[in-house]
């Protein structure tokens, strides 16, 4: 399996600071693929000898996840499982469960380690994770602490930097965007008569106090006008509501299903299996709005959502920035068949937008690309070594302020300014037909394609004992990022570095037998292009049908 050129830049600026620092917490928004940049940092410090890993989750699930995607960066490294039924330590890199592992006795039974690696590190803060950071450092004092999150400002805003000295990367939404794995927000701040009262709510410990928002948002005006707002802005759309209490959100989702509207309800006291059905109903399309209070912020995602509506503030930029983050996944068409989507609409009828900046705004472009260590800069609240390019710093919260407004850019702008993957990919994409609407890409085992047809893009991959497969739909930019996700899913290192050398090779007599007569009078036909043709024409009908029931059948999320 193979990295993307920013996860490669992640790793490398990890290891490096794990190097100098001996611990390091890496940041990385939702759609990055943290996963796989943790297991390339953990490969590349176990490779070639016998040093010890721990991984550290606090569900089964991301256990599972990791182990699984570990095995396919790191295929030669031996793992192995630490949780309530498998109590092994076999494996070079053992995945563990954070509950698990924290008791006594199990704690006692750890080996030494020379790297700990702890995932959804916002986390490090609670006992249970301390006391094994504090046993690992305790059996081995140069133990090496690395950490990978996408919000790390949460709840105590100095919990982590007893834990971590310094901040190795930091993966902005607006990168991300950039790309293609995440569609742009559009937001639209809008005042319903209540922004002056929410200005005046005092904050608690952990947010702002939620039982004056209540008073304040909790009425049946404003409600009234935020239905006709998402009609006129989002009524299509499959929306996210976040409210301020229980009562809020029951009268909330009364009011749409009033309207004609089909709406459900989530909450943290709510029994599970009640949950799972509401939850279900809407993946599958009976609910059109689902309301929330505190549940969807983190670990819940939906990839048809397309649309956010914020009827509480937040004190904390993560918090919001993990509420919209709801709605900005792009779309697998093999879950979701025919839905198209191309951005999230944000309605913020509260003050979160005013109080941290619209995501709009939220990109700083020093120090996003490049390879290496990058610059950094000390917080001067925490004395931690931030990236430069932090505009909040990942263990503390503290705000850096600059006079220079052109260090923001909004995203749009990013966004039309593209980001170019063709230049950036592991392999050589061929202009098919020379017209731009046609591109494939060729390893050993895969091949990755985006073809345009009435008025959208489509990508799609195959390979060898691979059928092929619709993989997005949409915009340009999340095409070819779906296309370049599969090579580098099927392909290695070496498969991309040999079909390099076939750009400088002529095409071969057996490739050129296959090809149209055309191709055979091309004498600057490479190998690597005829390869990309062969991909082609071997799988044009699967393509042409796959492409055309696609846009046949579609209906649009944005």
């Amino acid at each position: 399996m193979l990295l993307r050129p920013r996860q490669k830049t992640f790793v490398e600026r990890s290891v490096s600071a794990l190097g100098e620092h001996g611990n390091t917490l890496a940041v990385a928004s939702t759609g990055f693929g943290k996963t796989i940049a943790l297991a390339g940092v953990a490969g590349q410090l176990l490779a070639g000898n016998d040093a010890k890993a721990c991984v550290l989750a606090h569900r089964d699930e991301l256990t599972a996840q990791n182990e699984l995607k570990f095995s396919k960066v790191n295929p030669n490294i031996s793992t192995s499982k630490f949780d309530a039924v498998t109590k092994s330590w076999r494996g070079q890199t053992t995945f563990a469960m954070v509950p698990t592992l924290a008791r006594k006795a199990n704690l006692d039974a750890m080996p030494v380690l020379d790297l700990l690696v702890i995932d959804e590190a916002h986390h490090v803060a609670a006992d249970s994770y301390r006391r094994i950071i504090d046993q690992a450092k305790n059996k081995n004092p140069d133990v090496k602490i690395f950490g990978v999150t996408a919000t790390p400002n949460r709840g105590d805003k100095k919990g982590l930097r007893p834990v971590f000295s310094n901040v190795s990367d930091q993966v902005f939404i607006g990168e991300l965007i950039a790309s293609g794995h995440l569609v742009p927000p559009r937001t639209f701040v809008i005042d319903v008569g209540a922004q002056e009262a929410l200005k005046s709510v005092r904050k608690t410990v952990d947010d702002f106090d939620m039982k004056a928002v209540d008073a304040i948002m909790n009425k049946s005006p404003i409600t009234d006008a935020v239905i006709r707002h998402w009609r006129e802005k989002a009524g299509n759309r499959q929306t996210v509501v976040f409210c301020s209490t229980v009562d809020h959100a029951r009268n909330v989702r009364d009011a749409f299903v009033a309207d004609g509207i089909s709406a459900g309800m989530v909450y943290g006291d709510m029994g599970t299996k009640a949950r799972r059905i509401v939850l279900q109903s809407y993946d599958e399309g009976d609910i059109q709005v689902l309301v929330n209070v505190a549940v969807l912020t983190e670990g819940w995602d939906h990839q048809p959502t397309s649309c956010i509506i914020l009827l509480r503030p937040s004190s904390y930029k993560s918090t919001m920035i993990q509420m919209v983050g709801r709605g900005l996944r792009t779309v697998d068409p093999s879950e979701y068949p025919g839905v198209v989507k191309t951005d999230c609409i944000v309605l913020d009828f509260g003050t979160s937008s005013l109080l941290h900046g619209c995501l709009e705004q939220d990109v700083n472009l020093d120090g996003r690309t490049g390879s290496g260590p990058a610059l950094t800069k000390e917080c001067p609240e925490c004395e931690a070594h931030v990236p430069l390019a932090v505009m909040e710093c990942p263990l503390c919260g503290y705000h850096f302020y600059s006079d220079k407004t052109d260090d923001l850019q909004p995203i749009s702008d990013f966004v039309m300014s593209e980001v170019d993957l063709l230049k950036r990919s592991s392999f050589q994409w061929c202009d098919l037909f020379g017209d731009d609407a046609a591109l494939i890409a060729s390893g050993f085992n895969a091949w990755g394609g985006i073809f345009f047809l009435q008025g959208r893009w489509h990508s799609l991959g195959g390979g060898k004992n691979l059928r092929p497969r619709l993989l997005a739909m949409g915009e340009r930019t999340v095409c070819l990022a779906a296309a370049d996700d599969w090579l580098n899913e099927n392909e290695t290192d070496e498969s991309a570095h040999k079909t390099r050398s076939w750009l400088s090779q002529s095409a071969t007599d057996r490739q050129l037998q296959f090809l149209p007569a055309e191709y055979r009078q091309d004498f600057g036909l490479t190998r690597y292009q005829a390869s990309a043709l062969l991909a082609f024409t071997f799988n044009k009908s699967a393509i042409t049908q796959l492409v055309t029931s696609a846009s046949d059948g579609d209906r649009r999320a944005a």
